[in-house]
């Protein structure tokens, strides 16, 4: 069993000076694999320090130095691809397969969009062309505490650590305790590509340990979070009394409207199957499909089909199939709601609770259709984070709107219809931060994030990058 109980801080691996050793389990047997340190204040005390010193030469570096280490990372990442993706395979239980092209290529294409990205940011401008004694310049905001989850483990790493350190900040990397392997993985890449002494520093915890006590840190300047909402209402709390900047990439419940006039089986198979991708633990996973009541008992039937022909099985195994949940919390959370779909009187179509055949040991949940849901029901109004879809009917265009509206989020949305004026009308109405119109994929340096409780900010691209910068204005005067 794997040893991975050192903190990677100020350009080296030690010892923590206050830890409790974790056992990381396989999702997939639960028997553990790994042993890590949770760390505690006085080990991230040691990391902000090392970020703050190394601040001050970091902050002022070219943007060239700074886009060459990046550069370097991104080459390190892609020649050690096969390890990050063993790695997220083991710890969350995603299958190889996906973890290789999916949560690994998740972390190149990130890498990739920033260093594009990058060059369209004006470091320093003119207020406007008539007022030229007036300089904007953007600055990096300082050190900045990073908090990821399990869920897409790279995915989340990247989008933070790399656009900060393209602005010049300085990064303490709280990863999940759940899944932590990744990023120590990615802690040996950023050294490996030669990053100067305590511009990455890593310190492994959990959220009552170490992530409380940099949210309310008086030397980190921003945190940026990505989990549930709960937790995330908490972070921000922490860090009112130090008034930092809070970036928030929360929770999800994404409405998928499918008009009559879709593509019927396209529509509902593509949404079926992204509903169920990476075990339905994702938050801008399409959980609640809206069918318009002429095609709804058509669509539901092209639904249970889909879900009972999605195959589970080991995530050591190439292919298709879908993994476990990724822990004993998390699947007891995804059987009590199943359980309250069926008690609660939604039609059960396919799945249910318990284990899928043929398996005994491991986290692993049946593929889940439910019709007939309301807005009353908890499987309408909870993020379950598992693969579990529900289904409701709408007579017309007004009703769609206001049903995927009725959710106390707004990630993602989605819309399957042959009717391109619709579809404007309705992505215009549709209280999301993407929103994606049969099927169309989100371009590289596209921003992700959300509205309501799903967040605070954007990630990725552009504007991921300048959620790191802060904006002076300086004026000049006449020069003796």
């Amino acid at each position: 069993m794997l040893r991975k109980t050192d903190f990677y801080i100020d350009g080296a691996w030690v010892a923590p000076l206050a830890g409790q050793e974790l056992e990381v389990i396989n999702p997939a047997n639960e028997l553990p694999v790994a042993t890590i340190s949770l760390g505690g204040k006085e080990d991230l005390d040691r990391a902000v320090a090392a970020a703050r010193t190394a601040f001050e030469s970091w902050s002022r570096t070219e943007l060239s130095e700074r886009v060459a280490l990046v550069g370097r990372l991104l080459e390190a990442y892609r020649a050690r691809a096969g390890e990050m993706a063993k790695a997220i395979s083991t710890e969350m239980g995603a299958p190889i397969s996906f973890a290789a092209s999916h949560q690994t290529g998740a972390g190149i294409w990130h890498m990739e969009g920033f260093l594009d990205a990058v060059k369209e940011i004006a470091f320093e401008r003119p207020l406007r062309p008539d007022v030229p004694s007036e300089r904007i310049v953007r600055e990096p905001i300082g050190v900045c505490g990073l908090i990821t989850p399990w869920n897409w483990p790279m995915n989340q790493v990247t989008l933070k650590v790399v656009p900060a350190l393209l602005a010049g900040c300085t990064v303490v990397l709280k990863p999940s305790e759940i899944a932590p392997l990744s990023a120590l993985l990615f802690a040996e890449l950023v050294d490996e590509a030669g990053a100067p002494k305590g511009v990455f520093n890593l310190v492994n915890g959990d959220g009552p340990g170490v992530g409380a006590a940099m949210s309310a840190h008086p030397g980190i300047d921003l945190m940026s979070f990505t989990g549930s909402t709960r937790a995330g209402i908490a972070v921000t709390k922490a860090a009112a009394d130090t008034v930092k900047r809070v970036a928030l990439e929360l929770g999800g419940k994404s409405p998928n409207i499918v008009f009559a006039d879709a593509d019927l089986e396209g529509a509902v198979k593509r949404g079926v199957r992204h509903c169920m991708e990476n075990t339905g633990q994702s938050c801008n996973a399409p959980t609640r499909m809206l069918v318009e009541l002429e095609a709804y008992e058509s669509a539901v039937e092209i639904a249970g089909k889909v879900a009972a022909a999605t195959e589970v099985g080991d995530p050591a195994e190439e292919g298709r199939h879908i993994g476990p949940l990724v822990s004993e919390a998390q699947f007891d959370k995804v059987q009590r709601l199943i359980e309250s779909g069926i008690t609660g009187g939604a039609r059960l179509v396919a799945g249910g609770a318990g284990r899928p055949q043929g398996f005994n040991r491991g986290y692993y949940a049946r593929p889940t259709v439910f019709a007939d849901v309301t807005p009353q029901m908890e499987i309408w109004r909870e993020e379950i984070f598992g693969p579990v879809l529900a289904i409701t009917p709408f007579k017309d265009e007004a009703e769609a709107i206001r049903l995927a509206n009725d959710t106390p989020y707004g990630l993602a949305a989605y819309i399957n219809t042959g009717d391109r004026e619709r579809a404007r009308r309705v992505s215009g109405e549709l209280k999301a931060g993407m929103v994606r119109v049969n099927s169309a994929g989100l371009a590289k340096g596209s921003p992700f994030g959300g509205y309501k409780q799903s967040g605070i900010g954007r990630e990725g691209g552009v504007l991921g990058i300048e959620e790191f910068l802060e904006t002076k204005a300086i004026a000049f005067g006449d020069m003796a």
